[in-house]
Protein backbone atom coordinates (compact mmCIF):
# COMPACT_ATOMS: atom_id res chain seq x y z
CA UNK A 1 0.00 0.00 0.00
CA UNK A 2 0.54 3.46 0.53
CA UNK A 3 4.34 4.06 1.85
CA UNK A 4 3.84 8.46 3.02
CA UNK A 5 1.22 11.47 2.14
CA UNK A 6 3.27 13.00 -0.77
CA UNK A 7 1.92 11.56 -3.62
CA UNK A 8 0.08 8.68 -2.50
CA UNK A 9 -1.21 7.56 -5.57
CA UNK A 10 1.97 6.80 -7.21
CA UNK A 11 3.73 5.21 -4.18
CA UNK A 12 1.71 2.12 -3.46
CA UNK A 13 2.98 -0.88 -1.96
CA UNK A 14 1.22 -4.05 -1.43
CA UNK A 15 3.78 -4.59 1.71
CA UNK A 16 3.31 -1.76 3.96
CA UNK A 17 -0.17 -0.86 5.45
CA UNK A 18 -1.47 2.26 5.76
CA UNK A 19 -0.44 3.54 9.18
CA UNK A 20 -4.51 3.82 10.39
CA UNK A 21 -6.04 1.46 7.67
CA UNK A 22 -9.83 0.87 7.63
CA UNK A 23 -10.09 -2.65 7.24
CA UNK A 24 -12.33 -4.40 9.75
CA UNK A 25 -11.76 -7.82 9.14
CA UNK A 26 -10.19 -10.31 6.58
CA UNK A 27 -11.72 -13.72 5.66
CA UNK A 28 -10.25 -16.78 3.78
CA UNK A 29 -13.16 -19.54 2.89
CA UNK A 30 -12.53 -22.87 1.44
CA UNK A 31 -15.73 -25.08 0.87
CA UNK A 32 -14.24 -29.16 -0.52
CA UNK A 33 -16.67 -31.68 -2.28
CA UNK A 34 -16.17 -35.45 -2.08
CA UNK A 35 -12.64 -36.84 -0.36
CA UNK A 36 -13.31 -39.04 2.62
CA UNK A 37 -16.27 -39.00 5.10
CA UNK A 38 -16.49 -36.55 7.46
CA UNK A 39 -14.62 -37.47 11.11
CA UNK A 40 -15.51 -36.04 14.31
CA UNK A 41 -11.95 -36.30 15.32
CA UNK A 42 -10.78 -34.33 12.69
CA UNK A 43 -10.70 -30.69 14.48
CA UNK A 44 -9.25 -32.20 17.17
CA UNK A 45 -5.98 -33.05 14.73
CA UNK A 46 -6.17 -29.55 13.32
CA UNK A 47 -5.93 -28.21 17.45
CA UNK A 48 -2.97 -30.39 17.37
CA UNK A 49 -1.31 -28.71 14.81
CA UNK A 50 -2.27 -25.28 15.69
CA UNK A 51 -2.34 -25.00 18.76
CA UNK A 52 0.81 -22.79 19.33
CA UNK A 53 -0.79 -20.04 18.07
CA UNK A 54 -4.67 -20.97 18.32
CA UNK A 55 -4.83 -21.98 22.23
CA UNK A 56 -8.31 -21.50 22.72
CA UNK A 57 -10.75 -23.72 21.25
CA UNK A 58 -14.88 -23.94 21.45
CA UNK A 59 -17.26 -25.64 20.00
CA UNK A 60 -20.10 -23.44 17.69
CA UNK A 61 -23.38 -24.47 16.50
CA UNK A 62 -25.45 -22.36 13.96
CA UNK A 63 -27.85 -22.12 11.08
CA UNK A 64 -25.69 -21.96 7.66
CA UNK A 65 -27.36 -20.64 4.40
CA UNK A 66 -26.27 -22.28 1.05
CA UNK A 67 -27.43 -21.04 -2.07
CA UNK A 68 -26.57 -22.93 -5.40
CA UNK A 69 -27.16 -21.40 -9.09
CA UNK A 70 -28.10 -24.27 -11.94
CA UNK A 71 -29.94 -24.04 -15.18
CA UNK A 72 -32.96 -24.41 -13.36
CA UNK A 73 -32.78 -21.15 -11.25
CA UNK A 74 -31.45 -20.66 -7.72
CA UNK A 75 -31.83 -23.01 -4.36
CA UNK A 76 -31.25 -21.85 -1.04
CA UNK A 77 -30.95 -24.74 1.72
CA UNK A 78 -30.84 -23.88 5.34
CA UNK A 79 -29.15 -26.73 7.85
CA UNK A 80 -27.57 -26.73 11.44
CA UNK A 81 -23.97 -26.28 11.18
CA UNK A 82 -21.54 -27.30 13.84
CA UNK A 83 -17.70 -25.55 14.12
CA UNK A 84 -14.88 -25.67 16.07
CA UNK A 85 -13.26 -22.62 16.25
CA UNK A 86 -9.56 -22.05 17.49
CA UNK A 87 -8.47 -18.75 18.71
CA UNK A 88 -5.95 -16.81 19.32
CA UNK A 89 -4.81 -15.79 22.98
CA UNK A 90 -6.03 -12.11 22.28
CA UNK A 91 -9.14 -13.54 19.77
CA UNK A 92 -8.32 -11.65 16.80
CA UNK A 93 -7.75 -14.31 14.79
CA UNK A 94 -10.16 -17.66 14.15
CA UNK A 95 -9.58 -20.71 12.33
CA UNK A 96 -13.13 -22.33 11.91
CA UNK A 97 -13.15 -25.96 11.01
CA UNK A 98 -16.18 -28.07 9.93
CA UNK A 99 -16.90 -30.76 7.66
CA UNK A 100 -16.09 -29.84 3.95
CA UNK A 101 -15.77 -26.10 5.31
CA UNK A 102 -12.30 -24.25 6.32
CA UNK A 103 -12.70 -20.41 7.55
CA UNK A 104 -9.52 -18.34 8.49
CA UNK A 105 -10.50 -14.88 9.61
CA UNK A 106 -8.45 -12.01 11.03
CA UNK A 107 -9.78 -9.20 12.71
CA UNK A 108 -8.31 -5.43 13.16
CA UNK A 109 -5.42 -4.71 13.70
CA UNK A 110 -4.89 -6.30 10.67
CA UNK A 111 -1.14 -7.48 10.82
CA UNK A 112 -0.26 -7.32 6.81
CA UNK A 113 -0.86 -9.77 3.64
CA UNK A 114 2.06 -11.91 4.35
CA UNK A 115 1.40 -12.70 8.51
CA UNK A 116 -2.50 -13.25 7.41
CA UNK A 117 -1.16 -15.54 4.32
CA UNK A 118 0.91 -17.54 6.64
CA UNK A 119 -2.34 -18.09 9.12
CA UNK A 120 -4.07 -19.25 5.84
CA UNK A 121 -1.16 -21.32 4.87
CA UNK A 122 -0.75 -23.19 8.12
CA UNK A 123 -4.35 -24.01 8.52
CA UNK A 124 -5.34 -25.14 5.35
CA UNK A 125 -2.12 -27.79 5.25
CA UNK A 126 -3.12 -28.88 8.84
CA UNK A 127 -6.62 -28.87 7.77
CA UNK A 128 -5.90 -31.06 4.75
CA UNK A 129 -4.28 -33.44 6.27
CA UNK A 130 -6.33 -34.16 8.80
CA UNK A 131 -9.23 -34.07 6.63
CA UNK A 132 -8.15 -35.51 3.24
CA UNK A 133 -10.53 -33.39 1.33
CA UNK A 134 -11.96 -33.78 -2.28
CA UNK A 135 -11.34 -31.45 -4.91
CA UNK A 136 -12.35 -27.49 -4.33
CA UNK A 137 -16.05 -26.26 -4.52
CA UNK A 138 -14.91 -22.86 -4.20
CA UNK A 139 -12.67 -20.53 -2.25
CA UNK A 140 -13.40 -17.06 -1.83
CA UNK A 141 -11.02 -14.23 -0.02
CA UNK A 142 -12.66 -11.28 1.59
CA UNK A 143 -11.78 -7.87 2.58
CA UNK A 144 -14.31 -5.52 4.74
CA UNK A 145 -13.56 -1.92 4.83
CA UNK A 146 -15.51 0.45 6.94
CA UNK A 147 -14.73 4.10 6.60
CA UNK A 148 -15.39 7.21 8.26
CA UNK A 149 -15.25 10.08 6.40
CA UNK A 150 -13.74 12.85 7.88
CA UNK A 151 -16.25 15.90 6.86
CA UNK A 152 -19.99 16.11 7.92
CA UNK A 153 -21.14 15.51 4.44
CA UNK A 154 -21.20 12.64 2.25
CA UNK A 155 -19.05 14.15 -0.28
CA UNK A 156 -18.47 10.89 -2.02
CA UNK A 157 -17.13 12.22 -5.39
CA UNK A 158 -14.41 13.24 -3.39
CA UNK A 159 -13.62 10.17 -1.78
CA UNK A 160 -14.39 7.30 -3.94
CA UNK A 161 -13.85 6.56 -7.39
CA UNK A 162 -16.87 4.02 -7.31
CA UNK A 163 -19.99 5.33 -5.88
CA UNK A 164 -23.77 5.20 -6.67
CA UNK A 165 -24.72 7.83 -9.42
CA UNK A 166 -27.95 9.92 -10.21
CA UNK A 167 -28.71 11.87 -13.19
CA UNK A 168 -29.19 15.07 -13.31
CA UNK A 169 -33.42 14.45 -13.41
CA UNK A 170 -33.34 12.67 -10.09
CA UNK A 171 -32.84 13.88 -6.69
CA UNK A 172 -29.26 14.57 -5.52
CA UNK A 173 -29.78 13.91 -2.05
CA UNK A 174 -28.92 10.59 -0.38
CA UNK A 175 -30.35 9.17 3.10
CA UNK A 176 -28.62 5.28 2.26
CA UNK A 177 -27.10 3.41 -0.61
CA UNK A 178 -26.05 0.07 -1.86
CA UNK A 179 -24.18 -0.06 -4.91
CA UNK A 180 -22.37 -3.34 -5.80
CA UNK A 181 -20.83 -5.21 -9.54
CA UNK A 182 -19.36 -8.58 -9.96
CA UNK A 183 -16.25 -8.61 -12.40
CA UNK A 184 -15.04 -11.82 -13.79
CA UNK A 185 -11.31 -12.48 -13.97
CA UNK A 186 -9.45 -15.74 -15.27
CA UNK A 187 -11.42 -16.30 -18.01
CA UNK A 188 -14.71 -16.59 -16.40
CA UNK A 189 -13.14 -18.66 -13.59
CA UNK A 190 -13.39 -16.20 -10.78
CA UNK A 191 -15.13 -13.83 -9.75
CA UNK A 192 -14.81 -10.07 -8.06
CA UNK A 193 -17.80 -8.68 -5.91
CA UNK A 194 -17.44 -5.07 -4.83
CA UNK A 195 -20.46 -3.17 -2.90
CA UNK A 196 -20.16 0.45 -1.35
CA UNK A 197 -22.74 0.78 1.41
CA UNK A 198 -23.99 3.31 4.09
CA UNK A 199 -23.99 2.00 7.67
CA UNK A 200 -25.42 3.25 10.61
CA UNK A 201 -22.32 4.90 12.52
CA UNK A 202 -21.80 4.66 16.48
CA UNK A 203 -20.70 8.30 16.89
CA UNK A 204 -23.39 10.94 15.98
CA UNK A 205 -23.02 13.16 12.82
CA UNK A 206 -20.21 10.88 11.73
CA UNK A 207 -20.60 9.31 8.24
CA UNK A 208 -20.09 5.87 7.90
CA UNK A 209 -19.65 3.49 4.57
CA UNK A 210 -18.58 -0.27 3.56
CA UNK A 211 -16.42 -0.98 1.13
CA UNK A 212 -16.63 -4.94 0.77
CA UNK A 213 -14.71 -6.50 -1.21
CA UNK A 214 -15.01 -10.46 -2.33
CA UNK A 215 -12.63 -12.52 -4.61
CA UNK A 216 -14.08 -15.96 -5.15
CA UNK A 217 -14.20 -19.00 -6.81
CA UNK A 218 -16.90 -19.57 -9.34
CA UNK A 219 -16.01 -22.49 -10.97
CA UNK A 220 -15.88 -25.88 -8.82
CA UNK A 221 -12.60 -28.35 -9.18
CA UNK A 222 -11.23 -25.63 -11.57
CA UNK A 223 -8.27 -25.27 -9.21
CA UNK A 224 -6.58 -27.81 -7.42
CA UNK A 225 -5.95 -28.05 -3.75
CA UNK A 226 -1.92 -27.91 -4.68
CA UNK A 227 -2.63 -24.21 -6.29
CA UNK A 228 -4.94 -23.28 -3.53
CA UNK A 229 -2.73 -21.25 -1.82
CA UNK A 230 -1.25 -19.29 -4.87
CA UNK A 231 -4.88 -19.19 -5.85
CA UNK A 232 -5.23 -16.68 -2.71
CA UNK A 233 -2.10 -15.17 -3.37
CA UNK A 234 -3.65 -13.82 -6.70
CA UNK A 235 -7.21 -12.91 -4.90
CA UNK A 236 -5.17 -10.44 -2.82
CA UNK A 237 -3.38 -9.05 -5.53
CA UNK A 238 -7.02 -8.26 -7.18
CA UNK A 239 -8.58 -7.39 -3.93
CA UNK A 240 -5.77 -5.09 -3.45
CA UNK A 241 -5.91 -2.88 -7.26
CA UNK A 242 -9.25 -2.67 -7.00
CA UNK A 243 -9.42 -1.15 -3.51
CA UNK A 244 -6.67 1.34 -4.88
CA UNK A 245 -8.79 1.93 -7.59
CA UNK A 246 -12.26 2.62 -5.34
CA UNK A 247 -10.77 5.50 -3.52
CA UNK A 248 -8.94 8.67 -3.91
CA UNK A 249 -5.85 10.32 -2.75
CA UNK A 250 -8.09 12.54 -0.36
CA UNK A 251 -9.12 9.24 1.25
CA UNK A 252 -6.05 7.91 0.98
CA UNK A 253 -4.93 11.22 3.14
CA UNK A 254 -6.84 10.01 6.01
CA UNK A 255 -5.51 6.84 6.49
CA UNK A 256 -2.43 8.32 7.81
CA UNK A 257 -4.34 10.21 10.59
CA UNK A 258 -4.22 8.73 13.78
CA UNK A 259 -7.45 7.16 15.45
CA UNK A 260 -7.91 9.28 18.20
Amino acid sequence: MVHNEQGVAEQRSLVKPYPNPPLMEALCEFRFAGGSPWDGTVPGLVYEQLRDQFPKRKQVRAIEVQITSSEKGTDQVVRPSERVHLLQEDERAVVQVGANVLVVNCLRPYPSWRRFSQLIGRAFNAYREAAQPGELATIGLRYINHIELPTGEADLERYFEFRPFLGPRLPQSIDSFLVGVTVPYADGRDRLRTELTSVSASRKGALVFRLDLHYFLARGGAVPLDDALNWAETAHDRIEETFEGAITDDLRRTFFQRSE
